[in-house]
């Protein structure tokens, strides 16, 4: 099966669940609808977090199903009938891109902006799942959280900040009680 083809019957390419599809580099090689592409996913780290496209440099992206993105340190053909590629950094199928709790851990170092930097107690709290007010005069929406270990700010995953209210979106496998 090629990489395009259609199963939804409309003859046009659609995303397909069961294998990986490289982003295509620009809108202009864009051929499944509603496909980001890689300007686009370097642009969104750049401005949302301010991490720069070359943190990136050596990493393709993927997408698996609709939305879910995948960032791959090589190269390999596309598409790429395999479980498993890389990890997990994005969902952008959404009115808002949301990074996975691993692309902050590995990229969140990087990041210049809409970083939430969190005390012990706050930490503790943001690590069980829990909800928590706390002033923060950033932008609204997912944020790195991150708190200070071994002297330096550790990115913890990701909260949504909304009304005064920073919201845990750590996974339920993902959360502990420290």
């Amino acid at each position: 099966m090629s990489g395009d083809s259609s199963e939804d019957g409309s003859g046009g390419p659609t995303n397909n669940g069961d294998r990986f599809d490289r982003l295509p580099a620009t809108e202009a090689e864009r051929s499944v609808p509603g496909r980001p592409t890689r300007e686009a996913v370097l642009a969104f780290w750049r401005d949302r977090y301010g991490i720069d496209p070359d943190v990136f440099a050596a990493h393709t992206f993927w997408e698996r199903g609709a939305g879910k993105l995948w960032a791959f340190r090589g190269e390999i053909a596309s598409p790429a009938a395999v479980q498993g590629l890389g990890m997990a950094v994005l969902r952008t199928r959404q009115r808002h891109w949301k990074p996975t709790l691993e692309a902050a851990q590995r990229f969140g170092r990087h990041a210049t902006r809409n970083c939430i930097h969190l005390s012990r107690p706050a930490a503790r709290t943001f690590l069980a799942g829990d909800d928590q007010d706390l002033d923060w005069e950033g932008d609204w929406g997912y944020l790195f959280v991150t708190h200070t270990l071994a002297g330096e700010p550790d990115p913890l995953g990701v909260g949504l900040y909304v009304h005064g209210e920073l919201r845990s979106v750590v996974p339920k496998s993902r959360r502990r009680e420290l």
